[in-house]
């Protein structure tokens, strides 16, 4: 059995690698990889919490938060293969739809 400082470590580092990926990384694929991976830190903070406590509250809200992420890898896809048809490219520095 892993201790709570041990878990917390790890959802701490997987937190961490994520962020850094997010405001690094270039890649709209990365990015939402790097988004999913602070998702799962912040379940694996909710279980860890859960289990210290003895309750299943933190672990039915992991669940929504699985479900939330399932959504947004959905949408999140099919906006990077919809600008993919567009514009040729999924890096984020050369888009500009947006622009006037």
């Amino acid at each position: 059995m892993p201790s709570m400082n041990s878990v917390l470590l790890i959802s701490f580092l997987l937190f961490s690698i994520g962020v850094v990926g997010v405001l690094i990384r270039r890649n709209a694929l990365i990015i939402l990889m790097c988004a999913e991976l602070m998702l799962n830190a912040a379940n694996l903070n909710l279980i860890a919490f859960a289990r210290h406590s003895g309750t299943v509250h933190g672990q039915a809200f992991a669940l929504l938060v699985m479900g939330l992420a399932a959504a947004e890898v959905a949408v999140g896809l099919a906006l990077v293969v919809a600008l993919y048809r567009k514009k040729s490219t999924i890096q984020v520095d050369e888009l500009d739809l947006l622009k006037g």
